[in-house]
């Protein structure tokens, strides 16, 4: 006999669900939260989730499980007033320049201020201004516009076990903070931005260089060229009522040429370079025999930067490819350096990508060629939307458009990289001897896509089968690298992306949950579908590039030292 509670007098069934919330929300009420994410822990903060017992008293729905034959109600006079006064007391500590604010119109204390039909705060305001922390490459904190909810803490310590952010002091003294206060960019900050994604209001948000870019536009003496990373074509739709996992590639690119850039182009050309020479390098590394450590992938600079910081002793083993990015990057800069000459112009190189850190690695060092970055600015996917809905442009009325000469092609295995588990699919097609359709099909189901933060196979090569995992999320991979040290897994490959789900999911990209990012996931696989090269190799664009702009160059172009393997 199934189990069942009343839910404002309704009758809701449930079996597996952890908490009143979940049951709430599963019979269609909308719960008001600020602190609640599935994949976090319960923490139970901000107390708006409030629900009434049959006693009259209150519970909190989001760490209180269901029992057989409960009864709450989730909508009460004292429920009202309960959550207004919340909503009073947090916004009389909360800085008021709305609509100044990056995250204006999707604020969850704005929402529900609005919600609750807030007009008036009982409580005066406190004077206390805190400092920005501006230190970072790629995100802001404003101490000023937290409200306390632990996402950001739960999220940098218990996901991704970086730990750069913590509650620090007691009482009304309580802050989140970094250790000792230093600003962010001196700590093990990873910026990877999902302390971003989840923030509720304008504490944590991306750092914007839409002003810069605009600027360059907008230049005569300046050719502006951009690319366009696979994950942003499955999510910026969304942001435009086309939904989740629909690719809008071609409306992208028209918007793009719209805003004033010159040229666009589709990263998925730099992840076939990254491929081929990815790839090259298992192979070599396979010939070379047996290795204590599995050679790590390095396309994400997240998780560059966390095995720099927390796992320095496998640094010599991370692929010496750069990022499809910085690939694509060094050849467009080439590209263009004769024909600036030529025109008196200079180029300035665009990047839109799913991910904040690609802001920071932009402006690595190793990155920095001549005196100049290989990319010049990056754009998040919501930077973008913010600056189509700025140049007036209807997005869902766009016809489609493709990518311009020169670099105009690329393959389905440079599209997938998006998702988790695309990287090491990519690679085991071009590793592959048998490039029939037959073989295609298998690896989609050798177990390298779907959500799992963790996955692993076992796939033939040769006379010997090889042993892969795909990682996402730093703390789980964390968890895998102390199995690998410890000697209970012994793998040849790994892929790791620092976002739980790849860069489906990263913090540049419109916040989804898991149900919205697996779509994003579908949509590049559907893309790949639809292509009319499946393999790296198969690109001619990249082999005329092997042919001329790479000619005797490749290490140099499209390799960084970091050791050796």
């Amino acid at each position: 006999m199934s189990k069942y509670m009343f839910i404002d007098g309704i009758r809701v069934e449930f079996d597996q669900e952890p908490n009143i919330l979940t049951l709430v929300r599963k019979a269609g009420i909308e719960l008001p939260t600020f602190c609640y994410y599935s994949d976090l822990s319960i923490y139970g903060a901000c107390r708006m989730c409030m629900v009434e017992d049959e006693r009259g008293g209150m519970v909190a729905a989001c760490s209180t499980p269901p029992k057989q034959g409960m009864s709450i109600r989730t909508h009460t006079p004292k429920l009202y007033k309960h959550r207004r006064m919340i909503l009073e007391l947090l916004l009389s500590a909360h800085c008021r320049d709305c609509t100044l604010c990056e995250k204006s119109g999707k604020c969850s204390l704005q929402k529900l201020a609005r919600r609750f039909g807030l007009r008036d705060i009982r409580f005066r305001p406190l004077e206390e201004q805190k400092p920005l922390d501006n230190s970072s490459r790629a995100i802001v904190r404003d101490p000023s516009k937290c409200i306390l909810c632990g996402d950001c803490v739960r999220m940098c310590n218990e996901t991704q076990h970086v730990g750069a952010i913590d509650f620090a002091h007691r009482g009304a003294r309580m802050t989140v903070s970094t250790a000792f206060e230093r600003p962010l960019a001196e700590t093990n900050c990873v910026d990877c931005g999902q302390c971003a994604a989840v923030c509720p209001t304008g504490a944590i948000t991306v750092k914007s260089s839409a002003d810069g870019v605009w600027s360059a536009i907008h230049d005569p003496g300046v050719r502006t060229v951009v690319q366009i990373a696979p994950a942003v074509r499955v999510a910026l739709g969304e942001e435009f009522r086309l939904g989740a996992g629909v690719d809008v590639m071609g409306r992208i690119i028209a918007a793009l040429h719209r805003m004033g850039f010159d040229q666009v182009f589709d990263t998925a050309v730099g992840a076939d370079l990254t491929i081929m020479e990815e790839a090259g390098e298992l192979k070599k590394r396979l010939e070379e025999g047996e290795k204590e450590y599995p050679l790590f992938t390095s396309c994400c600079p997240a998780w560059v930067r966390y095995a720099e910081t927390a796992h320095p002793e496998l640094v010599p083993h991370l692929s010496t490819c750069k990022s499809p990015m910085e690939m694509f990057g060094a050849v467009l800069r080439e590209h263009y350096r004769l024909e600036d000459e030529r025109d008196g112009k200079k180029t300035v190189s665009v990047a839109i990508m799913p991910c904040t850190a690609k802001k920071a690695e932009a402006a690595r060092e190793e990155y920095i060629r001549d005196g100049r970055p290989d990319v010049d600015y990056v754009l998040t996917t919501t930077e973008l939307v913010q600056m189509i809905e700025e140049a007036g442009i209807e997005f869902d009325e766009l016809d489609i458009e493709a990518p311009d000469m020169p670099f105009f092609l690329s393959s389905g295995a440079g599209v997938i990289f998006g998702a988790t588990g695309g990287v090491t699919e990519a690679a085991l097609r071009r590793l592959s001897e048998d490039k029939s359709p037959r073989a295609l099909r298998e690896f989609e189901y050798a177990g390298v896509r779907g959500m799992q933060g963790v996955k692993t196979c076992e796939v033939p090569y040769g006379e010997r089968t090889l042993r892969i995992a795909v990682v996402s999320g730093l703390g789980n991979a964390d968890q895998l690298i102390e199995r690998i040290e410890a000697g209970e897994e012994h793998f040849d490959f790994v892929e790791v992306m620092a976002c739980p789900g790849g860069c489906v999911a990263g913090a540049g990209q419109p916040f989804g949950h898991r149900g919205q990012v697996d779509l994003r996931s579908q949509g590049l696989y559907k893309a790949d579908k639809a292509s009319v090269m499946k393999r790296s190799e198969e690109n001619p664009l990249i082999r005329s590039l092997y042919d001329d702009i790479l000619k005797n160059r490749v290490h140099q172009m499209l390799h960084v030292h970091r050791g050796q393997n």
